[in-house]
């Protein structure tokens, strides 16, 4: 079956959401990263600042926080709220149209569909230092705290939505080395599959 969803998960720093741009540009079809965190506060009425806070890369401050938070009467938290109407949109989105979706549990959440390549990038710590260090103007040691902490909790909400480990091969079609196999090298591999 021809694959008209591509869902690109990735280490901080590994130039994953540049690949996957660069891939839906390349090949005409939509592109979605943090414009779906405007689809999610407009369903849930909070602020877009919040969901970007809360969407990707809850719960917080680890499992044991996560259990304290206030629950509605259901029993949901707000970060499991957010992931539901995050869960509406990525399935809406992947009826709609062909697209690219950046990270949020997209390969999860479209996992029962054969029309999805699910895509992993990481990176060697160098060249994401050195990525982080040129993007946002930080000293290395900053840089490896960034990436430290934002992996951290993409792996925390990955694996607890998921019942999945984050970043195991088995969960992808494709782990790609974007520090051994290039940006445009990773673009290529991506489109021809």
């Amino acid at each position: 079956m021809t694959k008209r969803i591509i869902t690109i998960s990735r280490e901080f720093g590994s130039g994953g959401r540049f690949i996957g741009e660069e891939v839906a540009k390349n090949l005409g079809i939509a592109y979605y990263d943090k414009n779906i965190i405007d689809e999610i506060a407009e369903q849930l009425g909070l602020s877009p600042d919040y969901i970007q806070e809360s969407a990707e890369l809850s719960p917080k401050k680890g499992l044991f926080a996560y259990a304290l938070v206030g629950r509605d009467i259901t029993g949901k938290s707000v970060e499991d709220m957010v992931y539901e109407a995050q869960r509406k949109v990525i399935l809406d989105l992947a009826e709609k149209e062909p697209c690219v979706i950046i990270g949020r549990n997209a390969d999860y959440i479209l996992r029962d569909r054969d029309d999805v390549l699910n895509v992993f990038i990481h990176g060697d710590m160098p060249e994401k230092i050195h990525r982080i260090i040129g993007l946002y103007n930080v000293e290395a040691k900053e840089a490896v705290k960034m990436m430290a902490d934002t992996d951290k909790r993409r792996m925390t909400n990955y694996n607890f939505y998921t019942d999945q480990k984050w970043g195991k091969a088995s969960n992808y079609t494709l782990c790609l080395n974007s520090s051994q196999l290039g940006y445009d090298r990773c673009e290529k591999i991506i489109m021809e599959c």
